[in-house]
């Protein structure tokens, strides 16, 4: 069964990989989709998302990335998935997740969702969270690959 994993990715942190990691033990393919979302203001490419993902996810054989516009139930059809994975941190992801999994089911009654509960070791940590602590010079290398640290450092040391 094929996944799809959606999300903004911006940038792409240790619990999103957590969640990758586990769920490709789950499904026979994952493909993270990274949603081009006209309201946000990313702070980095879909093209630099989609490069950041694709090196940090590069040992796992059975996870594709991708990027996609509109309706997440229609790139899954698309695609022949039959799942939506989603983490969930704390309660308020819930409501909101539990939300969102009611109101694609329908548009879709055949794609269901999945949740995964975060590593605790990760439940506090949001792409947000990680943009404010580079933007101030903090430590982030605990909370992002390698190659998405490099990528958030040389975009503060040139903003300032």
């Amino acid at each position: 069964m094929i996944a799809i994993y959606p999300g903004s990715f911006d940038p792409i942190t240790l619990g999103h990989l957590d969640i990758i990691e586990r769920g490709q033990k789950l499904f026979d393919c994952v493909i993270v989709a990274v949603l081009c979302n006209t309201n946000k203001k990313p702070l980095f490419s879909v093209e630099k998302r989609l490069e950041q993902i694709r090196q940090c996810t590069q040992h796992l054989t059975n996870v594709k990335v991708d990027s996609f516009t509109g309706l997440t139930v229609d790139y899954a059809k698309l695609h022949k998935a039959g799942v939506l994975l989603r983490g969930l941190r704390v309660l308020s992801d819930f409501e909101k997740e539990l939300q969102m999994a009611h109101t694609n089911k329908t548009l879709s009654g055949k794609i269901e969702t999945v949740f995964l509960a975060t590593t605790t070791e990760y439940s506090f940590l949001s792409s947000s969270t990680v943009k404010e602590i580079a933007q101030f010079g903090g430590e982030i290398s605990h909370l992002v690959p390698k190659n998405v640290a490099k990528d958030l450092c040389l975009y503060y040391s040139k903003s300032h």
